[in-house]
């Protein structure tokens, strides 16, 4: 009989690891962290986008000692690729975030935890001490929430606050509405959002009073479709944390979360959870990092993100790091821990290889003009 661990020696890229945790996973996990918005265009177009840039390698230069560690946000990182907040990991192994953070921890990289978290900011930052975690959160209506979610991972040491800004309302989940095979249609798969638990709060009271003991729905009710620039203000006057924005496609965009004094941005379309149709995130990369040129505005990529080649492609049209999503769920539903480890490796590697392949042994080797869009070629012919 093969062991998980002889099963788990034969995944060699993303895409084997997430066609065995198709297999893996339940049918209703599975198809909530594949779920999309509307016909999923997004999603898909995200993975497909980064194939329509090209390599232009450099050849004959001395390859044999290639660094790629950097800072993010002034934090050392051992290599450019972080983990992007998935929600409600615990559903992929048992020990979750906590694994996660480990394997982070382990590999001196950044992992962002997700306000639906299974454990306590507490507890994740227990289980990695050293880790550099971030959090993220969405502003809610409730600015008492918000102030608690801030406060309660401020205590646990966390790093950054990364604010989600593309969702004053959730997008249309086909999947979700359909019910039976989605988990968030079913009871049993809705753990209590234990990062919102905060007692003293009368509106978390009254819901817990009126049946909703998993503070599931008060969570979803707490998007604002009201929200502006002032929200991200406020969140400043509220913490020292740097904030960095998620979400954002487009420079103008850009232009605003400067003005509004973020950290941060993360070129994100929600994992292509909310407006299908948007810019597949490398193609919205370049017009973000022209917009932050000559301010301290660091930016970042998700979405799409499989193999070495699509980070540097990303480090190239400007990202300081790209960061992983689903990627991470699929190595935590093949062996936890040590299957986020093995996913970030396995980018981690391929990366260098391109990097050795295209003539680089540093990332300042890596030039804007070392990736061309294919429309350059086929607009020729």
């Amino acid at each position: 009989m093969t062991t998980t661990k002889e099963f788990v020696g034969t995944l060699v890229c993303i895409q084997d690891y997430e066609d065995r945790a198709k297999e893996v996973l339940p049918a209703p996990v599975f198809n909530f962290y594949i779920d999309h918005a509307d016909e999923g265009q997004t999603m898909k177009d995200c993975k497909k986008a980064f194939k329509r840039y090209r390599l232009r390698p450099r050849v004959l230069k001395d390859v044999s000692n290639r660094q790629f560690s950097t800072t993010v946000l002034g934090h050392p990182v051992s290599f450019p690729i972080c983990i992007s907040p998935t929600a409600l990991q615990g559903f992929a192994d048992i020990e979750g975030d906590k694994a996660t953070a480990r394997a982070a921890e382990s590999l001196n990289t950044i992992m962002i935890v997700s306000h639906c978290a299974f454990f306590t900011f507490e507890d994740i930052s227990l289980a990695a001490p050293s880790a550099t975690i971030w959090f993220q959160i969405h502003l809610y209506k409730d600015r008492n929430l918000t102030r608690f979610f801030i406060k309660h991972a401020e205590r646990a040491g966390f790093k950054a606050v990364v604010v989600t800004v593309d969702s004053p309302i959730m997008g249309n989940r086909r999947n979700m509405k359909r019910g039976d095979e989605t988990m968030t249609a079913r009871k049993e798969y809705r753990p209590r959002m234990m990062n919102c638990y905060d007692p003293n709060n009368p509106e978390v009271r009254s819901a817990i009073a009126n049946g909703d003991i998993a503070l599931w729905d008060y969570l979803q009710e707490q998007l604002v479709t009201s929200e502006t620039w002032d929200g991200i203000k406020w969140l400043r006057s509220i913490t020292k944390l740097p904030i960095v924005v998620k979400g954002i496609l487009t420079g103008d965009s850009a232009r605003e979360a400067i003005q509004a004094g973020v950290d941060a941005i993360l070129v994100s379309a929600h994992g292509g959870r909310q407006l299908d149709g948007v810019l597949a995130t490398i193609d919205a990369l370049p017009e973000v990092v022209k917009a932050v040129k000559g301010s301290a505005v660091e930016v970042y990529i998700d979405g799409g993100v499989r193999q070495g080649t699509d980070v540097f492609k990303a480090l190239a049209l400007g990202a300081r790091a790209v960061f992983l999503g689903r990627p991470i769920i699929w190595g935590l539903a093949n062996d936890g821990e040590n299957g986020v480890k093995k996913v970030l490796e396995i980018v981690r590697d391929e990366f260098s290889l391109t990097m050795a392949l295209t003539g680089c042994s540093k990332l300042d080797d890596i030039k804007a003009s070392m990736v061309v869009h294919e429309s350059q070629y086929l607009s020729k012919f």
